[in-house]
């Protein structure tokens, strides 16, 4: 079974492009998704953002104290590495996880990342797809469907990898520039995951 990353920039539609994947057939591992899951799950990574940024970083509940954990990495790159150091190989244990479940027949699977590369999961994976799309039409998604201003998009993009450096990592580009069309490029790229041996 071949395991397929798949990244882009805020706004790029990978998702969107995920879901097109979907109607193939195909299992999508959605790995932010997952993030906030076993953000309150996976007992070892509870304890160690306990260790880390004290027992506060939880109600008595169990939930995840969001505010708290915002209020020390927010603008803090150390804190926030802190952070993605813990996130990261549970997030790496849950795709394991999910993996296992997947039939040994399956030809392929995707994970989708935004920190694919950030992260350097895409090394377990054996292809890489990058989405990419035009930053003004990134810009006005992303100010359309999380009631932002341009500048707030434009803070969350500086803290990714540009296009041009995540393209250097990729094997693959599917370009949601609104003109070519989606469903094309993807079971282009569908057909040819299906013929390449394992």
């Amino acid at each position: 079974m071949l395991k397929i990353g798949i990244t882009g920039g805020i706004g790029s539609g990978k998702t969107t492009i995920c879901k097109v994947f979907e109607t193939l057939g195909i299992a999508v591992f959605y790995a932010d998704t997952v993030a906030k899951q076993i953000m309150v799950s996976d007992e070892i990574l509870v304890k160690g953002v306990k260790a880390a940024f004290g027992e506060e970083s939880y109600t008595i509940d169990g939930v995840l104290n969001n505010k708290h954990i915002a209020g020390i990495v927010f603008n803090n790159a150390a804190e926030l590495a802190k952070l993605n150091e813990l996130v990261h190989p549970a997030v790496f244990r849950a795709f394991d996880n999910w993996v296992k479940d997947i039939p040994a027949s399956t030809p392929y699977i995707l994970k989708e990342a935004a920190l694919l590369f950030e992260s350097e999961s895409y090394k377990m994976c054996d292809q890489n797809i990058l989405v990419i799309a035009p930053e003004e039409i990134r810009l006005q998604r992303v100010m359309q469907r999380d009631r932002v201003t341009a500048a707030q998009v434009k803070a969350r993009m500086d803290k990714q990898l540009s296009d041009q450096e995540k393209a250097k990592l990729s094997d693959y580009i599917i370009n949601n520039n609104e003109t070519e069309s989606l469903i094309i490029q993807v079971t282009h790229l569908h057909q040819l995951f299906l013929n390449i041996p394992e």
